[in-house]
């Protein structure tokens, strides 16, 4: 198979994952289980929360040497700030359009290879991480445990970056980046889609 055959392959079964794909959910709930187990869990069932921290491990192993460490460190400090701020009621920006404006825009860096500075990458992944937070920050109060329940979703968080950073570790080769591309293209039409069904909302 060629490049291009490549990235028509993956742009296109992309394209058929986000068709079947329901809205964003990882934010919709009115309350949580609480628990360890629960927010380990929680990233996986919204797809939103669960595309974009892939993205920022899969961008960091494209840039390399420091943002495939920073990037991943950075998010969930950032994150954390963020829920600290949501618990508290400060004011934000909407905050689901923040959330599909993340994964919209880290998977365009990822398909167009985007090879921004230190400082740019870093102040994006820290702009979005506040809004991801901000969300579940919301929701913290109604957690019956509601350290367990961070403890567990930061841990799913990190686990996301590390698949991202594993993903992106195969761009080193040409059929690779090719891969990566196309995975970027779904992750920013799915942002696309979660932008959408944030503004009808």
């Amino acid at each position: 198979m060629t490049r291009p055959d490549r990235w028509t392959a993956a742009t296109g079964l992309g394209a058929a994952a986000l068709a079947v794909a329901g809205p964003a959910s990882a934010h919709m709930g009115t309350g949580l289980a609480g628990g360890f187990g629960s927010g380990f869990a929680h990233p996986f069932a919204g797809m939103d929360h669960l595309l974009a921290m892939v993205a920022v491990g899969l961008w960091g192993a494209i840039l390399g040497r420091p943002l495939v460490i920073v990037l991943p460190v950075v998010f969930p400090a950032m994150m954390a700030g963020g829920a600290i701020f949501g618990m508290f009621g400060g004011p934000l920006p909407p905050v689901e359009v923040g959330v599909a404006l993340s994964a919209l825009v880290l998977g365009a860096c990822i398909a167009l290879a985007v090879r921004a500075p230190v400082w740019l990458a870093v102040s994006m992944v820290a702009a979005f991480a506040l809004f991801h937070g901000y969300a579940h920050g919301r929701e913290l109060p109604s957690a019956a445990d509601p350290v367990g329940y961070s403890a567990g979703f930061v841990l799913a968080t990190g686990m996301l970056h590390l698949a991202g950073v594993g993903i992106g570790a195969a761009s080193a080769r040409p059929s690779g980046l090719a891969v990566t591309r196309g995975l970027g293209a779904f992750v920013a039409m799915a942002g696309v889609w979660f932008l959408y069904a944030a503004v009808r909302l």
